[in-house]
């Protein structure tokens, strides 16, 4: 099976298969971004899918392709949302049961999505922290019912499924594209869509989008095969995977022109720039794609580029957080452990004297220490400019304050804050 490649004959089967139950999402120019970039950017809207992402293409074409006398034992699968929800949806409308693992930080949004979706037909486990977690809970499932294993990624009728996207993608499109960036996770979406565009559109660079904290595809890029990370950032949880597809791997390795890590502060600037400027609600690993743009701002000017929007499917608790990163990451929150003097008017000359015109406090946590002469205080700057950074601390030392700087020290900003 490790010499398995997509075949367009297959993807053309898939494509049938799902036709009643996948909608053909909008191909839309994006004027704001296009204007940014100096490129015609167009965003493919799978965040618009009755499942709000485009998982429900391959959940549909794998478990619709299964015999009858899998089905009648049910599936069974392992995801932090998205494929959660195609499989759950595919299970209600065929009628068959499902048991779906999920870990168990996934958002509550999306554990109520999957319930909605798959109704009674489908049991809901939640499991360990990851996606890896989960995975193994469920072939242990899988053996123990005999019911069909529906993995995410690293299959054939999920990888023609998600392929599909392709094809509507070229079918739509009005011209050439130079670029066509798509998320990495697993590697299903890329191995399928990669495959379709060096068939039907082999002169198109075909850019994979990781997040920072969870690069399993380059980690197995540089390695030559799939490796585990010892560790992952789940933020970005549509994409979090320890570990990259055996099967995708070998096709991605032969489709991708380039791939891309994001950094998850870029992806929360992005989602808050897209809702803002576009109305457009994503998922973190929906917004990968876009987020890539600015790294690749140099060769995409004048160019055709289609990115793809994963998902929408976010939590609105979340987007306090996503403020946080992207303000961390664009360099206008810096939070510092300030050692006031203990007497009268410290703070106030710290106001009066430090903090500038246009800076904000928008943490404060004060610990009086009777024994000292010194007090701490763990305080939050946020400020109009990045470039405001620099004088900030330069007053500091001139008014001799004593300070330790939290931001690059993620252990201890972590703890504190």
């Amino acid at each position: 099976m490790s010499d398995y490649r997509p075949q367009l004959s297959d993807i053309q089967k898939a494509k049938q298969r799902i036709s009643g139950v996948v909608v053909n999402t909008p191909l839309m120019l994006n004027i704001q971004l296009s204007e940014r970039y100096g490129a015609n950017v167009w965003l493919k809207r799978e965040d618009m899918q009755i499942v709000r992402s485009y998982k429900i293409r391959g959940a549909y074409n794998k478990i619709s392709s299964l015999a009858p006398e899998e089905l009648e034992r049910g599936v069974v699968c392992a995801s932090a949302g998205n494929h959660a929800q195609g499989v759950a949806l595919t299970c209600n409308k065929m009628g068959i049961k499902g048991t779906i693992f999920m870990p168990k930080p996934t958002p509550k949004q999306k554990i109520n999505q999957v319930k909605m979706f798959g109704k009674d037909d489908i049991e809901i486990a939640l499991c360990g922290d990851t996606y890896d977690d989960c995975c193994a809970e469920a072939l242990s499932c899988c053996e123990k019912s005999g019911g069909a294993f529906i993995h995410p990624f690293d299959d054939p009728q999920i990888i023609e499924g998600q392929a599909t996207l392709g094809l509507d993608i070229l079918n739509e499109a009005f011209g050439d594209f130079h670029y066509i960036l798509l998320p990495i996770g697993g590697g299903g979406l890329m191995a399928g869509v990669g495959s379709v565009f060096k068939s039907l559109s082999p002169d198109t660079c075909v850019v994979g989008v990781e997040s920072s904290g969870a690069a399993s595809m380059k980690a197995a890029f540089d390695a030559g095969h799939p490796v585990d990370l010892a560790e992952i950032d789940t933020f970005a949880d549509g994409i979090a995977v320890r570990r990259a597809g055996d099967l995708t791997f070998g096709i991605c390795r032969n489709v991708v022109d380039r791939l891309v890590q994001v950094p998850e502060g870029q992806i929360c600037t992005t989602i808050l720039a897209l809702y803002n400027e576009s109305a457009i609600v994503v998922e973190p690993a929906g917004a990968v794609s876009v987020a890539a743009l600015e790294y690749l701002k140099d060769d995409i000017r004048g160019k055709n580029v289609v990115c793809v929007i994963s998902g929408s499917n976010n939590d609105i608790t979340r987007m306090e957080e996503i403020k946080e990163r992207s303000l961390l990451h664009e360099g206008l929150k810096h939070y510092f452990i300030l050692r006031f003097p203990q007497r009268a008017g410290a703070l106030r000359e710290f106001l009066e004297k430090v903090l500038g015109p246009n800076d904000d406090i928008t943490h404060f946590q004060y610990s009086k220490k009777n024994s000292r002469e010194r007090g701490p205080a763990v305080v939050g700057i946020e400020l109009h400019r990045s470039e405001d950074f620099a004088p900030l601390v330069e007053r500091m030392k001139e008014q001799n304050i004593v300070y330790e700087y939290l931001n690059d020290k993620p252990d201890l900003f972590q703890f504190l804050i």
